[in-house]
């Protein structure tokens, strides 16, 4: 009798905007083989060198909706006005084929997909400080002012949170450690690997 295909892994990485998560995890798809880079349907609009079916699936709101009542997202989220969700369908096909699937998504859909997934892997990427963050996003230039603003007070929660839920963090001071860290994470995770990151940074108590 034939065997069934190998049922591959969940990786879930999150992190506050503009930290530089996707560059992150585009490193790590180049680094190791059999890795499924999950892309994420959104209907807010492309940035400057966003490319649709590569980077997002950018779609209306509309479309949105109707994917959301047929249950065709993993999970979903509203994210500074803005509705994000993961395509079910590729990512079933992925793990099927024994691929590792990456999942870069937020907190609020973080916890979504890990209960759908609970033996899914858990890594946050964390900026060497918060003044750091704000550079990376001015320089970014993809959000107006009051934008930006949003984002960057959301990332304390979004910091605060990662403590509570997420088994590894990675901190991306520089981007070769990073994907480094992250591949020896996902072939071999360390806990807290950077625990003395503290909460503070971001003004927690």
């Amino acid at each position: 009798m034939q065997s069934s295909p190998q049922q591959g892994k969940v990786v879930i990485v999150s992190g506050p905007s503009g930290v530089g998560k996707s560059t992150v995890c585009k490193g790590v798809a180049r680094r190791l083989s059999n890795i499924y880079l999950s892309i994420s349907a959104t209907t807010r609009p492309g940035g400057p060198g966003e490319t649709h079916g590569k980077d997002y699936w950018f779609i209306s709101e509309q479309d949105f909706q109707e994917r959301l009542e047929k249950g065709s997202f993993i999970e979903h989220a509203e994210v500074f006005g803005h509705l994000y969700g993961t395509p079910k369908d590729k990512v079933e096909e992925a793990l099927h084929d024994g691929k590792t699937v990456i999942l870069e998504i937020d907190v609020q859909g973080a916890k979504q997909a890990k209960a759908l997934y609970p033996d899914a892997m858990m890594i946050f990427i964390l900026p060497p400080s918060a003044k750091t963050l704000a550079d990376r996003m001015n320089r970014r230039g993809r959000d107006d002012t009051q934008t930006a603003e949003e984002r960057l007070d959301g990332a304390s929660s979004e910091i605060a949170a990662a403590w509570q839920y997420y088994d590894n963090m990675v901190i991306n001071d520089n981007l070769e450690q990073a994907i480094n860290e992250l591949v020896q994470i996902i072939q071999g995770p360390v806990l807290r690997e950077n625990s003395e990151y503290t909460r503070a940074d971001f003004g927690d108590k």
